[in-house]
């Protein structure tokens, strides 16, 4: 009898779907929940996490609190991919918040628009309330402010003229002579006092890398005893790490 196309090739249904979960994790800019994965392939929860268990164990893929993001033994980590960014960013703002104690966040600067990339938290460094879109609150946070501060003037009259500064607490400077006026006195770290939330303080510095300008930041509470010069300093440190695996 004939065979009338070619063989088959046997597949490891296992193997498949383990692969399809990678692909799906690096293809996000975002950490993906199991429930999320199983739901986008069709699979069992209880089979979802039988697999991603197996992928942490083996370093392919890493769990963080809000969902699973690709790991150190990914070979994409030295691609220019999202999930692969992600990684490198969740672990230095991990590495931060934990050393702090205090919410971390990663900011950038992309076509015209100031956005936030990441934010890692936790029950002892909760995050400020985004109460107020990042767009009109630039000029208002810390991380805003030092991106701000990092585009030549042209830039930033652009993004202040398209993003009118309004006053969202009664400590919030919202003209722009006194945004220009400041950002010109201290470069390398801003600082921002209950100016977008009541009884928080943020400090933020730059992040620079080749085809990147962004901004690493913390908040803590406005009553806090860590002085801005010890944050800016791990901050500092901190970003300087980032910039070169962001830059690579």
């Amino acid at each position: 009898m004939e065979n009338d196309g070619a063989a088959k090739p046997t597949l490891i249904g296992s193997v498949v779907r383990a692969l399809e979960l990678v692909d799906a994790i690096g293809a996000s800019s975002r950490p993906l929940p199991a429930k999320h994965l199983a739901r986008a392939l069709g699979l069992s929860l209880g089979t979802t996490y039988n697999l991603l268990r197996t992928l942490v164990h083996e370093g392919y893929v890493a769990q963080e609190p809000d969902g699973f993001v690709l790991g150190a033994g990914h070979p994409s980590q030295s691609a220019a991919q999202p999930g692969a960014r992600l990684a490198r960013v969740r672990a230095a703002l991990t590495g931060l918040r934990n050393e702090l104690n205090a919410a971390a966040y990663l900011s950038c600067f992309e076509d015209g628009e100031i956005d936030i990339l990441d934010i890692v938290d936790g029950p002892r460094a909760p995050r400020v309330d985004l109460w107020v879109g990042v767009q009109e609150s630039a000029h208002a946070t810390a991380f805003g402010k030092q991106i701000l501060a990092a585009l030549p003037l042209s830039g930033r009259k652009d993004y202040l003229d398209r993003h009118p500064p309004v006053q969202l607490t009664p400590f919030t400077v919202h003209t722009t002579r006194e945004l220009e006026r400041r950002a010109s006195l201290s470069p390398a770290v801003s600082v921002e006092e209950q100016e977008y939330s009541l009884g928080h303080r943020c400090i933020a510095v730059p992040v620079l890398a080749r085809g990147f300008t962004g901004s690493l930041a913390v908040s803590i509470p406005a009553d806090s005893r860590t002085s801005p010069a010890v944050l800016a300093g791990s901050l500092t440190r901190h970003a300087q790490s980032l910039a070169l695996h962001l830059g690579a």
